[in-house]
């Protein structure tokens, strides 16, 4: 065991996640801003036929 350096379990997990962690695309990150945008237009559409019942 000569020269083997040991982590914690925290920094272990740390560094498992920050690999999963990929770079997004652009195009992955404006489809995830449209999808929200749509879903905010959804959202006030059903607000507004609510309130003019």
């Amino acid at each position: 065991m000569a020269g083997t350096k040991k982590l914690s379990v925290e920094k272990a997990l740390d560094k498992l996640r920050q690999k999963d962690d990929v770079p997004k695309s652009k195009t992955t990150k404006r489809n995830e801003k449209l999808e929200a945008l749509n879903e905010e237009i959804r959202r006030m559409r059903a607000q507004r036929r609510r309130l003019d019942r």
